[in-house]
């Protein structure tokens, strides 16, 4: 790619660089959650991409290789849910593989509802997958499957995450997305499970994650709200907290250690603390849409060209030119595009098309 000085480091209008990939493999899920993929909108007659419409495995590699040759260094698999698409573990091991321009290994990552995790583990972490992050909205079976709209109990997503554990995984993220009224009242279980496990955990991180109005179907209100401020408030009540550094620039949940020693928690503030500026996410959408923010209304058709004989030069270049006119800061800008209601006004892409 003899052109690739020119525009490596590739940065957007407002001089953030792409760092970060996640991909989404499959707009199917095994969960009807409320504020994803409500059921009302995703029922039995819900249309599904035919399997000719996805990206291939080596269509995926190809494209991430682009991403990675313009500054991604960790690409996050995600859904849908990602599990549900067959033999994931080889495209782990194709991703695992890629270098950046400067030899350094690809971290690659999962986010997962666990349901099948206890079967895949293993062979994901033989693949070479580095991370888990594992969707959990409440600990009773009650409040679970009032969120997740089935009949799936805690004990297998927990089941899924031990197996994690005897895989090898260590530093685990759990994340809950709170909403108010329904599952609020279990933020202070969620800390003392994940608290009470961390010694025996290689350290799981549970996040909380302010509800956000992704999509057009989940019917969200800013009174459903529980702001990271509140959060933080009812755990420091039980548990006193302070404040950590950032692992990295960009890095989306802000980190509180627990004063006496027993691990840390995440919060993310999506709606009440907007992080636009640091944000250096692309998303890939399951049939091969680039879009620059999550609450994106369109997006850029690399499968196309990809399927046309397009080269890795040509795809890259049509990759950066996108990016570098990127100015998406949706999180900012929401309250001049929310409607009197409370509810957000603009259109936007369904989450499980292009992954959280």
């Amino acid at each position: 790619m003899t052109d690739l000085p020119k525009i490596f480091p590739v940065t957007d209008t407002l001089q953030r660089p792409l760092h970060d990939l996640r991909i989404s493999v499959t707009d199917r899920c095994n969960l009807r959650c409320t504020y994803c993929m409500p059921r009302e909108d995703f029922g039995r007659d819900h249309l599904f991409l035919p399997r000719a419409e996805l990206l291939s495995f080596e269509e995926i590699e190809r494209l991430a290789g682009s991403f990675v040759e313009l500054g991604v260094e960790k690409i996050r698999l995600t859904g849908g849910e990602p599990l549900l698409r067959r033999n994931l573990a080889q495209l782990v091991e194709k991703l695992a593989r890629l270098h950046t321009p400067a030899g350094k290994p690809v971290e690659v990552t999962l986010t997962t509802n666990a349901v099948l995790l206890s079967r895949q583990a293993q062979a994901l972490r033989d693949a070479g997958l580095a991370r888990l992050s594992v969707s959990l909205d409440g600990l009773s079976d009650e409040v679970f499957r009032r969120m997740s709209d089935s009949d799936v109990p805690v004990s297998t997503v927990l089941d899924g995450i031990a197996a994690a554990q005897r895989a090898g995984f260590t530093g685990i993220k759990v994340n809950m997305v709170v909403q108010r009224g329904v599952n609020d009242h279990e933020i202070v279980a969620m800390a003392e499970h994940f608290r009470a496990d961390h010694s025996a955990s290689g350290g799981i991180v549970l996040r909380f994650i302010e509800y956000m109005d992704v999509g057009n179907t989940n019917g969200w209100r800013m009174d459903e709200v529980v702001t990271a401020a509140e959060i933080l408030q009812i755990v420091g009540a039980h548990y006193p907290l302070r404040p950590i550094a950032p692992n990295y620039t960009g890095e989306v949940a802000e980190r509180w250690a627990y004063a006496d020693g027993a691990g840390e928690i995440g919060v993310v503030a999506s709606i009440s603390r907007a992080f636009c500026r640091d944000c250096t996410r692309a998303r890939l959408s399951t049939d091969g849409k680039l879009y620059t923010c999550l609450f994106a209304g369109s997006g850029l058709d690399l499968r196309a060209p990809l399927r046309e004989g397009a080269s890795d030069q040509a795809l890259t270049g049509l990759i950066a030119e996108r990016w570098q006119r990127r100015a998406d800061r949706y999180s900012e800008l929401r309250s001049a595009l929310t409607e009197d209601s409370g509810s957000p006004a603009a259109k936007k892409v369904e989450m499980s098309y292009i992954g959280g």
